[in-house]
């Protein structure tokens, strides 16, 4: 049985819609996120190798696409809070725009559709639009199939805590009752039947604990049911919210892809100022579309043109992250490889040989360092002193008395 680590837990989201964030929740909220991403991260890695290894691998395809398709969108969304709160600068536009990118729904049906569309594998379908969520929506949906997929993978977190077990079991039950109670009346019969259900076994499981039995065998597929007890009403109410009132959500996706877009130029601005070439995508600005129409037709094809925005927003923003990230990675090839060639010995290559691997080290850590840093440069810089490196390891020093001896 593969083992894993306790499974991540996201961190609750401060304030709400419309208020500005306090500064101290925000970089306690910012801080607690980016853990979580890290941990959900490595414990997707380890359910995708799960998955790999069992007979009916298949069965799980769909989950493990929805969970990473969320992981994908709340990671990128974080590089925007943290672009916004730009190390603590921050005042009362940016503390509102934090808010409406936290609680924003979280436009990620567009990328994942696919992945969302193929969710059926746990027994139930789960729609494109199941990502229209919010970041906090999106983390307990992320939860909520980690634990979903670690029960049916039948990988165990915490085996020797069989009483943490118990009682997240019971909060994650709590959650299901509190979303059951907030279900409209055509669906909440359906939705409080399961809840009796899940009610029933519940306390059947713990009474068994509490005799001293051992409840391993009934609680894993009882984390199960609940956790897709809870993703499903997450969904479903997701769902009712945007086909009930698509108006509401066009206002709000545009003040979401207002923000979104400030904080992506931002992004764009610390690109084009810290690397040369710089991408040049441009930042859609939302407020050439218009304001928001009322007629039930012209909203679903404001709605296609936000969405279309919201795409150009991803695209511009991949491409500038990826441009700040082949500087950091550059610089981090360029010091492993000074790094192993000071520790190898320089008996096998000449005085000169590591002058010019010391030259071509200081001329790439000068294209890098600067800025805006010269990529094209510090590639070839770097390329240069790989091959440099390479090939002087094999040249001897002819005028060392202990080069090129004889054995």
């Amino acid at each position: 049985m593969i083992s894993a680590t306790t499974s991540a837990t996201a961190p609750a989201a401060p304030g709400r819609l419309g208020k500005p964030l306090a500064p101290e929740d925000a970089l306690g909220y910012l801080a607690a996120l980016g853990t979580w991403r890290d941990e959900r991260k490595a414990e997707l890695d380890v359910l995708d190798q799960a998955a790999l290894d069992a007979s009916d691998g298949a069965a799980f395809t769909g989950d493990l696409m929805l969970s990473m398709a969320l992981w994908k969108a709340v990671a990128d969304r974080l590089d925007l809070l943290v672009a916004t709160w730009d190390s603590g600068r921050v005042g009362t536009t940016e503390l509102e725009r934090l808010s409406t990118l936290v609680w924003g729904r979280l436009d990620a049906a567009s990328s994942a559709g696919p992945a969302a569309s193929g969710a059926g594998a746990a027994g139930a379908h789960v729609p494109a639009q199941a990502l229209a969520v919010s970041l906090p929506e999106a983390c307990r949906l992320s939860d909520a199939l980690a634990t979903s997929l670690r029960a049916r993978l039948g990988i165990d977190p915490s085996e020797a805590d069989v009483q943490a077990r118990l009682r997240a079991l019971r909060a994650s039950v709590e959650r299901v009752r509190d979303l059951v109670d907030r279900e409209p009346a055509p669906t909440r019969a359906a939705a409080s039947s399961a809840l009796d259900r899940l009610d029933a076994r519940t306390a059947d499981v713990l009474a068994r604990a509490q005799r001293g039995a051992d409840p391993g065998g009934l609680l894993g597929p009882l984390e199960h049911d609940a956790a897709r007890a809870e993703r499903d009403l997450i969904v479903g109410a997701s769902n009712r919210r945007a086909d009930a009132h698509d108006e509401g959500r066009a206002r709000a996706l545009r003040t979401e892809l207002e923000a979104r877009g400030a904080a992506l130029r931002d992004l764009a601005a610390r690109c084009v100022a810290q690397v040369a070439p710089a991408p040049r995508f441009a930042v859609p600005d939302v407020s050439a579309l218009g304001p928001v129409p009322t007629d039930p037709v012209a909203v679903d094809a404001y709605l296609v043109r936000l969405d279309a925005v919201g795409r150009a927003m991803t695209m511009a923003q991949d491409a500038y992250a990826s441009a700040l990230s082949e500087r950091d990675e550059l610089r981090l090839m360029l010091g492993a490889y000074a790094a192993k060639a000071a520790d190898r010995s320089s008996s096998s290559r000449s005085e000169q040989a590591d002058a010019d691997l010391a030259d071509l080290r200081r001329r790439g850590a000068d294209a890098l360092d600067r800025e805006p840093a010269d990529l094209v440069r510090g590639r070839a810089l770097l390329a240069a002193y790989v091959a440099y490196l390479g090939s002087g390891e094999a040249r001897p020093d002819r005028s060392r008395p202990d080069a090129g001896g004889t054995s």
